[in-house]
């Protein structure tokens, strides 16, 4: 019986693993610049945490089961319960606004396709106790800079946000029960997705047509309360041009409370690359009133962003110039073999040094080394030959190579770029 791997869920071999590590790399350094710190939780939790305020939808995709002890527990499917539960625990030792950022993995059971799989990574970045237009500003402004630092521009993304609260006053004004409020926005939520006739029979149980709510779509940005002071913070940042109103936003979690938005690819090509917005009882839900933070954040899925990454050239080209910067530095061709002992020292040394090295470990053709360190994606090969205890240091980019003493080496690896 030939064993495969599951439905959903994904094999990392090196070059895959490669493309992981520089989306990972690329999310910590932008988060941190912007002065997010580090957390994690655990890839188990309760299934409570999650049917207490995630949707309905979300609670049919659970990993769930009853462990050893007897306990209903599920895989996390998302983070932000995560983060509430360790907020409300400790939030008295941490400074407000509090702004962390996670790397995880999550899973859900639904149908793989493109853009959605079992299992998938996603950065989280959140900002807590700040309940104020710049903070939305701040964590929008994030999410782009996460977006342009794999070097994508506005021809390749924008961003489409919107309040969820414009949506209750609709309800309101149409005295229709606000209980009700969040079956109403599974439905524009699905506005785009879903056949018509099977969108206006949904409204029809609220006494609205589908003209009723193309009519509110087309309300002017300017009728909208709410938008001037966040669109002025956004344009200080410089990213108010990636940004558009768009009623239809509304996020599928019923936690969401207020300013929500969703970056999609200029092409349409993907699902959303990433979405977030504002949620501001959902720490005060999970501790039962204990704690009252206000909070909003955004989640990157690894998934849609490496197709759509991989699908621009532009993009594809920066990542595998920087996976292979990234690669190993040097590989080390032994022409002479009386010098194995002195190669293989060197090496050491080198490693020690913090810099990336291999070499044969048996006797082979110099031609045959050079194919090696080609195919490894080695920056450099370093000969060493009858003139030990100089080495030939050549750039396998450029073609170019010189003449370097053996004691000279590592700083010469670690000085050319």
């Amino acid at each position: 019986m030939e064993l495969q791997r599951l439905p959903g869920f994904r094999d990392f071999y090196p070059d895959d693993r490669a493309w992981l590590n520089y989306i990972f790399d690329c999310w910590r350094k932008t988060a941190t610049s912007f002065g997010f710190s580090e957390y994690d939780g655990p890839t188990l939790e309760a299934s409570d945490l999650y049917r207490k305020k995630s949707g309905e939808e979300l609670k049919t995709q659970l990993f769930r089961f009853v462990d050893q002890g007897d306990r209903d527990v599920c895989l996390r499917p998302e983070m932000t319960p995560t983060l509430a539960r360790l907020v409300a625990a400790r939030e008295r030792e941490f400074k407000k606004p509090i702004k962390w950022f996670s790397i995880a993995s999550f899973f859900r059971f639904e149908k793989p396709q493109k853009g959605r799989l079992r299992e998938f990574f996603q950065v989280n970045c959140d900002l807590i106790g700040d309940n104020s237009v710049a903070a939305d500003a701040e964590l929008i402004s994030l999410a782009v800079q996460m977006l342009r630092d794999f070097g994508l521009t506005g021809q390749d993304f924008y961003v489409r946000l919107n309040d969820r609260r414009l949506w209750s006053e609709f309800l309101k004004r149409r005295k229709i029960d606000l209980s009700r409020t969040t079956e109403f926005l599974n439905i524009i939520d699905k506005l785009e997705r879903e056949e018509k006739d099977r969108t206006a029979q949904k409204l029809g149980t609220f006494g609205l047509t589908l003209d009723d709510i193309q009519e509110f779509l087309r309300t002017p940005g300017e009728q909208l309360p709410g938008f001037e002071d966040l669109f002025r913070e956004l344009q200080w940042r410089g990213v108010a041009e990636y940004c558009q109103l768009d009623l239809t936003v509304v996020r599928g979690l019923d936690y969401y409370s207020g300013i929500v938005f969703e970056l999609f690819d200029r092409g349409k090509e993907n699902r959303a690359i990433a979405g977030g917005g504002r949620y501001d009882q959902l720490i005060s839900v999970i501790s039962d009133g204990a704690v009252d933070l206000t909070a909003a954040g955004f989640a990157i899925g690894d998934v849609v962003l490496r197709n759509l990454l991989e699908e621009l050239n532009h993009a594809r080209a920066i990542a595998q110039e920087r996976m292979t910067g990234r690669g190993l530095r040097g590989y080390m061709v032994i022409a002479a073999e009386s010098h194995r002992p002195e190669a293989i020292k060197l090496a050491t040394r080198l490693r020690s040094a913090g810099i990336s090295i291999d070499f044969p470990l048996e006797p082979a053709k110099v031609g045959k080394q050079f194919q090696a360190a080609e195919s490894l994606g080695a920056r450099y090969a370093i000969v060493i030959g009858q003139e030990w205890p100089e080495v030939r240091l050549k750039d396998l980019r450029k073609r170019a190579e010189t003449a370097v003493p053996e004691a000279e080496l590592e700083s010469a690896l670690k000085s050319e770029n």
